[in-house]
Protein backbone atom coordinates (compact mmCIF):
# COMPACT_ATOMS: atom_id res chain seq x y z
CA UNK A 1 0.00 0.00 0.00
CA UNK A 2 1.28 3.47 -0.93
CA UNK A 3 -0.11 6.73 0.49
CA UNK A 4 1.00 10.05 -0.97
CA UNK A 5 0.94 13.05 1.37
CA UNK A 6 0.76 16.55 -0.06
CA UNK A 7 0.73 19.43 2.39
CA UNK A 8 0.64 23.21 2.70
CA UNK A 9 -0.79 23.93 -0.75
CA UNK A 10 -1.75 27.55 0.10
CA UNK A 11 -3.98 28.06 -2.91
CA UNK A 12 -4.99 31.73 -3.11
CA UNK A 13 -6.91 33.95 -5.48
CA UNK A 14 -5.09 35.05 -8.65
CA UNK A 15 -3.98 38.29 -6.95
CA UNK A 16 -3.07 36.71 -3.63
CA UNK A 17 0.49 36.87 -2.37
CA UNK A 18 1.06 33.07 -2.43
CA UNK A 19 0.03 33.00 -6.08
CA UNK A 20 1.99 36.06 -7.13
CA UNK A 21 5.14 35.30 -5.12
CA UNK A 22 5.24 31.51 -5.06
CA UNK A 23 2.99 30.33 -7.93
CA UNK A 24 1.17 27.96 -5.59
CA UNK A 25 -1.54 26.89 -8.04
CA UNK A 26 1.04 26.07 -10.70
CA UNK A 27 3.09 24.06 -8.21
CA UNK A 28 0.03 22.09 -7.14
CA UNK A 29 -0.93 21.41 -10.76
CA UNK A 30 2.59 20.11 -11.40
CA UNK A 31 2.37 17.99 -8.27
CA UNK A 32 -0.92 16.49 -9.47
CA UNK A 33 0.61 15.70 -12.87
CA UNK A 34 3.61 14.12 -11.13
CA UNK A 35 1.38 11.90 -8.98
CA UNK A 36 -0.71 10.85 -11.98
CA UNK A 37 2.28 9.26 -13.74
CA UNK A 38 3.85 7.47 -10.77
CA UNK A 39 4.44 3.77 -11.30
CA UNK A 40 3.24 2.11 -9.17
CA UNK A 41 0.48 4.56 -8.42
CA UNK A 42 -0.37 5.48 -4.84
CA UNK A 43 -3.55 3.95 -3.46
CA UNK A 44 -4.51 7.23 -1.82
CA UNK A 45 -3.48 10.90 -1.63
CA UNK A 46 -3.97 12.80 1.64
CA UNK A 47 -3.73 16.60 1.60
CA UNK A 48 -2.73 17.37 5.19
CA UNK A 49 -3.79 20.95 5.73
CA UNK A 50 -3.30 24.57 4.74
CA UNK A 51 -5.13 23.67 1.58
CA UNK A 52 -5.84 27.34 0.86
CA UNK A 53 -4.37 30.58 2.18
CA UNK A 54 -7.21 32.80 3.42
CA UNK A 55 -10.03 30.29 3.71
CA UNK A 56 -12.32 31.90 1.11
CA UNK A 57 -14.89 30.26 -1.15
CA UNK A 58 -12.95 31.39 -4.24
CA UNK A 59 -9.79 29.70 -2.98
CA UNK A 60 -11.58 26.42 -2.30
CA UNK A 61 -13.12 26.53 -5.77
CA UNK A 62 -9.64 26.99 -7.27
CA UNK A 63 -8.34 24.13 -5.11
CA UNK A 64 -11.12 21.84 -6.31
CA UNK A 65 -10.50 22.73 -9.96
CA UNK A 66 -6.85 21.63 -9.64
CA UNK A 67 -7.43 18.51 -7.55
CA UNK A 68 -10.19 17.23 -9.85
CA UNK A 69 -7.38 16.43 -12.32
CA UNK A 70 -5.92 13.99 -9.80
CA UNK A 71 -6.57 10.48 -11.11
CA UNK A 72 -6.20 8.92 -7.66
CA UNK A 73 -8.50 8.82 -4.62
CA UNK A 74 -7.85 11.85 -2.43
CA UNK A 75 -8.81 13.03 1.02
CA UNK A 76 -8.65 16.46 2.67
CA UNK A 77 -7.68 17.57 6.18
CA UNK A 78 -7.76 21.19 7.43
CA UNK A 79 -4.83 23.23 8.71
CA UNK A 80 -4.66 26.60 10.43
CA UNK A 81 -5.21 28.53 7.17
CA UNK A 82 -8.42 26.64 6.43
CA UNK A 83 -12.05 27.26 7.32
CA UNK A 84 -13.43 23.80 8.16
CA UNK A 85 -17.12 24.64 7.65
CA UNK A 86 -16.49 26.25 4.27
CA UNK A 87 -14.26 23.33 3.32
CA UNK A 88 -17.11 20.94 4.12
CA UNK A 89 -19.59 23.05 2.14
CA UNK A 90 -17.31 23.25 -0.90
CA UNK A 91 -16.76 19.49 -1.07
CA UNK A 92 -20.18 18.00 -0.18
CA UNK A 93 -19.38 14.81 -2.11
CA UNK A 94 -16.53 14.03 0.29
CA UNK A 95 -18.75 11.99 2.57
CA UNK A 96 -15.82 10.79 4.70
CA UNK A 97 -15.93 14.27 6.28
CA UNK A 98 -18.39 14.43 9.21
CA UNK A 99 -21.65 15.99 8.04
CA UNK A 100 -21.94 18.08 11.20
CA UNK A 101 -19.96 19.09 14.23
CA UNK A 102 -16.96 21.41 14.61
CA UNK A 103 -14.22 18.93 13.70
CA UNK A 104 -13.27 17.23 10.43
CA UNK A 105 -11.56 14.09 11.65
CA UNK A 106 -12.21 10.65 10.19
CA UNK A 107 -10.96 7.08 9.87
CA UNK A 108 -10.13 5.11 6.73
CA UNK A 109 -10.58 1.43 7.48
CA UNK A 110 -9.97 -0.10 4.04
CA UNK A 111 -6.61 -1.62 3.24
CA UNK A 112 -3.89 -3.25 5.32
CA UNK A 113 -2.89 0.04 6.96
CA UNK A 114 -5.52 1.83 9.04
CA UNK A 115 -5.55 5.63 8.64
CA UNK A 116 -6.78 8.16 11.19
CA UNK A 117 -7.04 11.83 10.19
CA UNK A 118 -7.04 14.16 13.22
CA UNK A 119 -8.27 17.76 12.98
CA UNK A 120 -5.90 20.12 14.87
CA UNK A 121 -7.42 23.38 13.58
CA UNK A 122 -7.94 26.11 16.20
CA UNK A 123 -10.07 29.07 14.99
CA UNK A 124 -8.00 32.22 14.67
CA UNK A 125 -4.78 30.53 15.78
CA UNK A 126 -1.57 29.72 13.90
CA UNK A 127 -0.76 26.84 16.19
CA UNK A 128 -2.88 23.74 16.61
CA UNK A 129 -4.67 22.21 19.53
CA UNK A 130 -6.56 19.15 20.70
CA UNK A 131 -9.50 19.53 23.05
CA UNK A 132 -10.83 16.68 25.17
CA UNK A 133 -13.41 15.84 22.49
CA UNK A 134 -10.73 15.26 19.86
CA UNK A 135 -8.44 13.41 22.22
CA UNK A 136 -11.33 11.15 23.24
CA UNK A 137 -12.15 10.51 19.59
CA UNK A 138 -8.56 9.52 18.87
CA UNK A 139 -8.30 7.31 21.95
CA UNK A 140 -11.55 5.53 21.06
CA UNK A 141 -10.51 4.91 17.46
CA UNK A 142 -7.12 3.58 18.57
CA UNK A 143 -8.76 1.28 21.12
CA UNK A 144 -11.12 -0.02 18.43
CA UNK A 145 -8.20 -0.84 16.15
CA UNK A 146 -5.78 -2.16 18.76
CA UNK A 147 -3.22 -4.36 17.04
CA UNK A 148 -3.87 -3.02 13.54
CA UNK A 149 -0.98 -1.04 12.00
CA UNK A 150 -2.09 2.58 12.00
CA UNK A 151 -0.99 5.82 10.33
CA UNK A 152 -2.18 9.10 11.87
CA UNK A 153 -2.37 12.29 9.81
CA UNK A 154 -2.62 15.72 11.40
CA UNK A 155 -1.53 19.17 10.30
CA UNK A 156 0.45 20.46 13.28
CA UNK A 157 3.53 18.55 14.51
CA UNK A 158 3.65 17.70 18.23
CA UNK A 159 7.31 18.64 18.69
CA UNK A 160 9.62 21.63 18.42
CA UNK A 161 11.62 21.57 15.20
CA UNK A 162 14.44 24.00 16.07
CA UNK A 163 13.10 26.59 13.60
CA UNK A 164 12.56 29.16 16.33
CA UNK A 165 9.70 31.31 15.05
CA UNK A 166 7.75 28.34 13.73
CA UNK A 167 8.13 26.64 17.10
CA UNK A 168 7.04 29.74 18.97
CA UNK A 169 3.68 29.86 17.22
CA UNK A 170 3.22 26.80 15.12
CA UNK A 171 3.42 23.51 16.96
CA UNK A 172 0.67 21.56 18.65
CA UNK A 173 -0.49 22.33 22.18
CA UNK A 174 -1.84 19.55 24.42
CA UNK A 175 1.20 17.49 23.49
CA UNK A 176 1.42 15.76 26.86
CA UNK A 177 -2.15 14.47 26.67
CA UNK A 178 -1.67 13.36 23.09
CA UNK A 179 1.66 11.74 23.91
CA UNK A 180 0.11 9.67 26.70
CA UNK A 181 -2.46 8.29 24.26
CA UNK A 182 0.13 7.56 21.57
CA UNK A 183 2.48 5.82 24.01
CA UNK A 184 -0.25 3.28 24.88
CA UNK A 185 -0.51 2.07 21.28
CA UNK A 186 2.64 0.45 19.84
CA UNK A 187 0.74 -0.35 16.62
CA UNK A 188 1.02 3.31 15.52
CA UNK A 189 3.47 3.14 12.63
CA UNK A 190 3.72 6.85 11.96
CA UNK A 191 2.28 10.27 12.72
CA UNK A 192 2.45 12.29 9.49
CA UNK A 193 2.20 16.07 9.78
CA UNK A 194 2.58 19.22 7.71
CA UNK A 195 2.76 22.92 8.65
CA UNK A 196 6.55 23.35 8.70
CA UNK A 197 7.07 23.33 4.92
CA UNK A 198 10.14 21.14 5.39
CA UNK A 199 10.81 17.39 5.61
CA UNK A 200 11.52 16.62 9.27
CA UNK A 201 11.69 13.34 11.21
CA UNK A 202 11.73 12.68 14.95
CA UNK A 203 11.19 9.77 17.33
CA UNK A 204 8.31 10.59 19.70
CA UNK A 205 6.36 8.59 22.26
CA UNK A 206 7.35 5.22 20.85
CA UNK A 207 6.62 5.99 17.22
CA UNK A 208 8.05 8.10 14.38
CA UNK A 209 6.72 11.55 13.46
CA UNK A 210 7.38 12.89 9.98
CA UNK A 211 6.66 16.32 8.55
CA UNK A 212 6.04 16.61 4.83
CA UNK A 213 7.66 19.32 2.70
CA UNK A 214 5.44 21.91 1.06
CA UNK A 215 3.75 21.09 -2.21
CA UNK A 216 4.36 24.77 -3.01
CA UNK A 217 7.11 26.75 -1.27
CA UNK A 218 9.48 25.72 1.53
CA UNK A 219 10.45 27.44 4.77
CA UNK A 220 14.15 28.21 5.08
CA UNK A 221 16.19 25.92 7.32
CA UNK A 222 17.30 28.45 9.93
CA UNK A 223 18.26 26.84 13.26
CA UNK A 224 19.68 29.96 14.94
CA UNK A 225 18.04 30.80 18.29
CA UNK A 226 17.28 34.29 16.96
CA UNK A 227 16.54 33.10 13.43
CA UNK A 228 13.78 34.46 11.24
CA UNK A 229 11.23 32.68 9.05
CA UNK A 230 12.04 32.93 5.37
CA UNK A 231 10.60 31.36 2.24
CA UNK A 232 12.97 29.57 -0.13
CA UNK A 233 12.00 28.47 -3.61
CA UNK A 234 13.29 24.94 -3.27
CA UNK A 235 11.45 22.43 -5.46
CA UNK A 236 7.93 21.51 -4.36
CA UNK A 237 7.80 18.02 -2.90
CA UNK A 238 5.61 15.48 -1.15
CA UNK A 239 5.93 12.32 0.93
CA UNK A 240 5.26 8.77 -0.16
CA UNK A 241 4.44 6.44 2.73
CA UNK A 242 5.01 2.86 1.61
CA UNK A 243 3.57 0.07 3.75
CA UNK A 244 5.36 -3.28 3.63
CA UNK A 245 4.02 -5.77 6.22
CA UNK A 246 7.38 -7.48 6.66
CA UNK A 247 9.23 -4.16 7.17
CA UNK A 248 6.75 -1.52 8.32
CA UNK A 249 6.12 1.96 7.02
CA UNK A 250 8.81 3.53 4.83
CA UNK A 251 8.64 7.25 4.02
CA UNK A 252 10.23 8.75 0.90
CA UNK A 253 10.50 12.40 -0.16
CA UNK A 254 9.66 12.91 -3.84
CA UNK A 255 10.58 16.19 -5.56
CA UNK A 256 8.41 17.69 -8.27
CA UNK A 257 10.22 18.95 -11.35
CA UNK A 258 12.31 18.01 -14.34
CA UNK A 259 15.69 16.74 -13.18
CA UNK A 260 18.40 15.17 -15.28
CA UNK A 261 18.48 11.41 -14.79
CA UNK A 262 21.34 8.99 -15.41
CA UNK A 263 20.28 5.38 -15.59
CA UNK A 264 22.85 2.63 -15.23
CA UNK A 265 21.75 -0.96 -14.78
CA UNK A 266 22.96 -2.95 -11.81
CA UNK A 267 24.66 -5.41 -14.19
CA UNK A 268 26.60 -2.61 -15.87
CA UNK A 269 27.71 -1.16 -12.53
CA UNK A 270 28.77 -4.59 -11.25
CA UNK A 271 30.76 -5.27 -14.41
CA UNK A 272 32.46 -1.89 -14.14
CA UNK A 273 33.43 -2.51 -10.52
CA UNK A 274 34.78 -5.98 -11.36
CA UNK A 275 36.83 -4.42 -14.16
CA UNK A 276 38.34 -1.93 -11.71
CA UNK A 277 39.20 -4.71 -9.27
CA UNK A 278 40.98 -6.77 -11.93
CA UNK A 279 43.01 -3.78 -13.16
CA UNK A 280 44.09 -3.00 -9.62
Amino acid sequence: MIIAQISDLHISGPEGRPELDYATSDHLARCVAHLNVLDPRPDLVVASGDLVDQGTAEEYQRLGAILKELELPWRLLPGNHDQPELLRQTFPDHDYLPAEGPFLHYAIEEGPLRILALDTHMPGEIGGGLCDHRLDWLASRLDEGAGRPTLIFMHHPPFESGIELMDRNGYLTDRDKLGAIIARHPNIERIACGHLHRPVTVSWQGTVVTVAPGAAHQIGLDLRPDGDVSVVLEPPAYHLHVWKPDIGLITHTSYVGEFETFTTSLKERTAAMEGKSESA
